[in-house]
Order: structure tokens, then C-alpha cells, then sequence
């Protein structure tokens, strides 16, 4: 059984002979509060509102203009206590009379504090069943509003374009796009990491999106092609779709992350493009971050049961993304709606279902 963040947390705190936790990231904020949201800029991942977790009582920083609304509508009936400086003040000072005196680790740098943000990450790899449920609904949705967009758009669109019909979707159900990418054409080809440009769709378009609600962050890539696939596109998506299930296959409880990613290069060579994994990286653990971190050679790290992953490999003109949850029996492509076009690849004696280019 998966523990609540407040209990890791209270582990955490007697492992290492703390008094408590700071934490300011917005992704924290929702993790340890059951999906609560304390942004205000969506640009910074520092929230507008700081915890304070003590063994014996939990605090929230908050300056007196936000915090009606953060008591009100987020933290009510969830037991934590107030400090509410003048929003002239701000939340510093207030923090370091809180912790004087007391043996406080940061998920953030600060003012001599115990900085343990990546250890205080790995609290949060595992996901409870809640979680899980929350999880599973908002890849559904996600990935729904981008498929949903492959369907809809028609040569003539322009990047931008694309990208705020696929936002629209998202946004409208609470849902704040993290990552919006969108390529046409020849960009397709050029760049890995495509941000939208005015260009307008001729015949061939990838749309990625990376959804955040709750704190979690589902991810997911889809292409769509108005005619017929050219020849190396057509052998190169049923390349892909060797990788990608090589890799998403390996990804099992126990298993070093490293190997995962050995297994990619392997199969990168295997079907003809053994250097294409250095022109964009492949993807990781993902959940309460687009990526937690990135997987790389050398990376630590074991691969947990009830863990998010989101592997993305790419060759020439195509590329790969979803949202994995490790399972016990097996896993579970949380993006996967079944009202895609898919290919079926077999891998270890298993067949897998991974997205096809939509052809229109």
C-alpha cells in the first residue's frame, strides 16, 4: 500500500533528524495537499504561498492578500494553521522567525536551510490510488484535446493557430497547459523541440501538449498527415513504434532506469538509427513534474511500482510520447484512449498498441 504524502513526510522528517519541511514549489503544494493549487504566475514553479510541515502541526506563509482565498478555497478543512504577513512584507521574514531555532530542510534554496529538493522529490515518484484515479482522468482528458485537434484542424492553420484550438480544449476543464509544441511540415523534420511559429499546415503536423492539473502533469505526442505517408515516413513510424515498445516494456519494477534507456539505444541501432537518441532526450519519470528527471546513460534510479514514465523517443520525422503507469501485472498507457489509430508491436511475447500517424 502507497503511503499519504503527510505520512512519507513524517518519515522523512525522523530519517533525517529534521524538525520540518519548507516547501514553495507549486508542485510540492499540490503533492502534500491532495491536488491544491497555489499559483498565481505560471512561469515560475514557486507558488504564491509557502508550507511550513512540522511533526506536530502544519503552517501556511501567506500574505494577508492571498491568503482568504487560499483558506477559503484550497487548504479549507485540511487543519493547517496561518501566518499572514502585510503583502508589503512578504513571506520571508515571517518564514525565517518560523524556523529559527529549528532543524528545517527546502525544497528550495533558502537562508541557510537544509536545501533537499531532490530528495524530498522522490516522496512523491510513487502515486497512491488516489492519485492514480486523478491521474488516470486527467491523461484521458489530455490526450483527448489533442487527438480531438488532429481531427479538426485543416491545412491553411498556422501554428499558432493549432496550438490555441489545443489549449482551448484543455483550459476549459481546469487543465493549464504546461508544454505546448506544435511543428508543420518541414519543421517537423528540422526540429526536435518545436515551440509554434506562424507557419501555416500544408500536409504533415505534430501537436504535443503536456497538461497540468492537480499538480500532476500528463504528456503526450500525436501527428497527423492529410494524404498519403511518403515512403521513409511510412518505415520510420513502424521504427518508432519498435523503440518506443522496447522501452516502455522494460520499464518494470525493480529495473535500473539506465537500462531502460540502455534497452532504447539498442533498439535506436536495431532499426537503423543508432545515433538519433543524441538529438533529443528520451524521456523519464514524469508525474508531479513533465519530467522529473531526465533519463541519461549514467542515470540512478530504480523503477517503482505505481511510478509515472514518459518515454519519448524520435527518428527522422516522427516521435513518440506517453504517459506510463507502472503496474503490478503490467502496465498502463494512461494516454491511450482507443479512439486513435495505433501499431501493434510485440515485444518479450506481449503485443502493444502504440499511436499510429492519423492519416486524412
Amino acid at each position: 500500500m502507497v503511503s499519504q504524502p503527510l505520512e512519507k513526510l513524517r518519515v522523512f522528517l525522523s530519517e533525517h533528524n529534521l524538525d520540518g519541511v519548507l516547501f514553495r514549489k507549486r508542485s510540492n503544494f499540490s503533492w502534500v495537499t491532495g491536488g491544491k493549487d497555489n499559483h498565481i504566475v505560471l512561469s515560475t514553479e514557486l507558488g504564491a504561498v509557502d508550507l511550513l510541515i512540522l511533526q506536530e502541526k502544519k503552517i501556511c506563509i501567506a500574505t494577508k492578500m492571498e491568503a482568504a482565498r487560499i483558506q477559503e478555497e484550497e487548504l479549507a478543512g485540511l487543519g493547517y494553521e496561518f501566518v499572514t504577513p502585510e503583502w508589503y512584507e512578504g513571506q520571508d521574514e515571517a518564514i525565517r522567525r518560523l524556523c529559527n531555532g529549528k532543524r528545517i530542510a527546502s525544497d528550495v534554496p533558502f537562508d541557510g536551510l537544509r536545501e533537499m529538493g531532490q530528495a524530498l522529490a522522490q516522496l512523491r515518484y510513487t502515486l497512491t490510488r488516489e492519485e492514480q484515479v486523478n491521474y488516470q482522468w486527467l491523461c484521458q482528458a489530455t490526450a483527448r484535446a489533442v487527438e480531438s485537434t488532429c481531427r479538426e484542424i485543416e491545412p491553411g492553420w498556422s501554428e499558432h493557430e493549432i496550438a490555441a484550438h489545443m489549449a482551448a480544449k484543455v483550459l476549459k476543464q481546469g487543465i493549464q497547459p504546461q508544454v505546448i509544441l506544435v511543428s508543420t511540415d518541414d519543421r517537423v523534420f528540422k526540429y526536435r523541440h518545436p515551440i509554434p511559429t506562424e507557419k501555416k499546415l500544408e500536409k504533415y503536423a505534430m501537436l504535443v501538449l503536456c497538461g497540468e492539473k492537480g499538480g500532476l502533469v500528463a504528456n503526450v505526442t500525436r501527428f497527423v498527415h492529410f494524404g498519403p505517408l511518403p515512403a521513409e515516413l511510412a518505415q520510420n513510424r513502424l521504427k518508432l513504434a519498435q523503440i518506443d515498445a522496447a522501452m516502455n516494456a522494460a520499464t518494470r519494477p525493480g529495473v535500473l532506469i539506465k537500462d531502460v534507456f540502455a534497452r532504447g539505444l539498442e533498439m535506436y541501432a536495431e532499426v537503423g538509427y543508432p545515433e538519433d537518441w543524441r538529438f533529443l532526450h528520451q524521456g523519464g519519470p514524469t508525474g508531479y513534474a513533465s519530467r522529473e528527471f531526465l533519463a541519461v546513460p549514467d542515470v540512478e534510479g530504480v523503477v517503482q511500482l505505481h511510478q509515472a514514465f514518459a518515454w519519448n523517443p524520435a527518428i527522422r520525422g516522427v516521435k513518440s510520447e506517453d504517459t506510463l503507469l507502472v503496474g503490478e501485472e503490467g502496465n498502463q498507457f494512461l494516454t491511450e484512449t482507443g479512439e486513435w489509430v495505433y501499431i501493434e508491436v510485440e515485444q518479450n511475447g506481449a503485443r502493444y498498441r502504440r499511436p499510429d500517424i492519423l492519416v486524412r
